[in-house]
């Protein structure tokens, strides 16, 4: 079981530049990709989103930032410069202004500087490519250890509810009980003298099987070890847990409507408050 929460941070150094993924994923119903690059890298974005959908689900914002160029392997763009300066040197003539420190403010633009990348670019694509593999691995541990630590929570609540569900059978003989009180009951009430034992047995049982909840307590408990079996054997197992605890909740609702019993009713609300909790923290399982 894995969360949908997960964070990663990675850096190398490619082609003379500091370049950092970091990868934030959160919440969601399908896999909602968020992906912002420098144009530099504009050409690997395709891959790079390829590779990222391997994270299944959740909303995936993905960052990538290269710093300032180091020294080395870095170009002036001279033709740029020689445009700029002659451009502005005539106007300064023109205005009859000071152009001595003009080629000193020129020299100082990043723009006009560029990282010589001739015979690098398919080698600094691959380095960055395999930046990127680090950090989603880095995520996917990430929501590894997460969805270990809701694991452990959900498996309480659902252990409890396997214990309420076992708590109502002490109250099925008190409910067979109380029926026969309350019918005979109404006989007196209405001065019936003679019962037909056979008919009376027949109406309690009629009774019964109106309120029987058997088939309920099977079924929920059916699927509290579906539940149980599709956490440990599947990993991107958010949904499927999401419609089973469904299939729970019909079940415990069923239960309280014929349960006709203040106990019993009890144990019901205690396994929905319990359920509740499940479906919340199934919000963040991927």
């Amino acid at each position: 079981m894995k969360s949908m929460t997960g964070f990663a941070k990675e850096q190398s150094t490619i082609g003379g530049k500091t370049v950092t993924v970091e990868i934030k994923t959160l919440n969601s119903k399908n896999l909602d990709l968020n992906v912002k690059i420098p144009s530099t890298y504009w050409s690997s974005e395709i891959e790079i989103r390829r590779r990222l959908a391997r994270l299944l689900r959740g909303k995936v914002d993905v960052y990538i930032r290269e710093e300032e160029s180091t020294a080395e392997g870095v170009l002036l763009n001279r033709d740029l410069v020689i445009g700029q300066y002659r451009a502005l040197k005539s106007l300064s003539d023109e205005l009859g202004c000071d152009s001595s420190r003009l080629l000193d403010t020129l020299v100082s633009k990043p723009d006009v500087w560029k990282v010589d990348d001739s015979e690098q670019d398919e080698a600094q694509r691959e380095q960055l490519l395999q930046l990127v593999e680090r950090a989603i691995d880095t995520v996917e541990e990430s929501r590894q250890h997460e969805g270990e630590i809701l694991e452990r929570d959900i498996m309480l609540h659902v252990d409890i509810i396997e214990q309420r569900l076992g708590e109502i059978n002490q109250y099925e003989s008190e409910r067979i009980t109380t029926a026969r009180e309350r019918i005979k009951k109404y006989f007196e009430e209405f001065a019936i003298k003679e019962i037909d034992t056979n008919r009376f047995e027949q109406e309690i049982i009629y009774y019964l099987e109106k309120l029987d909840i058997t088939e309920e307590k099977v079924r929920l408990q059916k699927h509290i070890d579906y539940f149980r079996q599709t956490a440990v054997d599947e990993v991107a197992c958010g949904k499927k847990l999401g419609f089973i605890a469904q299939e729970m909740g019909r079940e415990i609702n069923t239960t309280g409507s014929k349960s006709n019993h203040v106990e019993m009713q009890k144990l019901v609300v205690m396994m929905k408050d319990e359920l509740e909790k499940i479906k919340e923290q199934l919000g963040n399982i991927l």
